[in-house]
């Protein structure tokens, strides 16, 4: 499902401090990104608890709270990992480094995978190749039983939002 909503977008910092919806920054290190995962989980990094008292206990328990945010966490990697092999076919660099990916979240109750993503300019000719692309790839995602794709244009997507290696690809450091 491919939809516009221009009034429910949030800038990109937004989703990436854990606000609503987690998208690790594209430079961000492992602790970083499993912390604001859990973060926008509303999950502590301590929640777990003994399965019988006492510390000799061979394992832990881990509540539904903590497995649903691991379980989420996942699949946001799984997507990340599968948007990285998107490319816009007039530029080396794929979509997520490029910074066109606003928001992912999975969402528990439903299953439903929600992307919220936009192009380098509204008039990009290769639109229908790239947001099909990015569709088909979400859909190989195992865990979510759909996806929610909105193409976005607010904020307006600038160089800024690339990552450094993307930067780099393309002259811009």
């Amino acid at each position: 499902m491919i939809s516009e909503d221009k009034e429910k977008m949030q800038p990109a910092s937004a989703a990436r401090e854990g606000r609503e919806g987690y998208v690790p920054a594209p430079d961000s290190t492992l602790a970083d990104a499993l912390s604001g995962a859990a973060a926008a989980a509303g999950v502590e990094d301590s929640v777990c608890e003994a399965t019988s008292g006492g510390e000799d206990s061979p394992g832990e328990a881990v509540t539904p709270e903590v497995a649903a945010g691991e379980e989420a966490y996942a699949i946001t990697q799984k997507a990340i990992e599968m948007l990285r092999t998107v490319y816009d076919p007039e530029i080396p660099v794929n979509v997520y480094d490029l910074g066109l990916i606003y928001r992912i979240d999975f969402t528990e109750p439903d299953r439903v995978l929600h992307v919220d993503m936009t192009l380098t300019a509204p008039g990009c000719p290769a639109a229908d190749f790239i947001l099909e692309d990015v569709r088909q790839k979400l859909l190989s995602v195992d865990g979510p039983k759909a996806v929610d794709l909105r193409l976005v244009f607010e904020p307006e997507w600038n160089q800024d939002m690339m990552s450094e290696e993307a930067k780099l690809e393309l002259g811009f450091l």
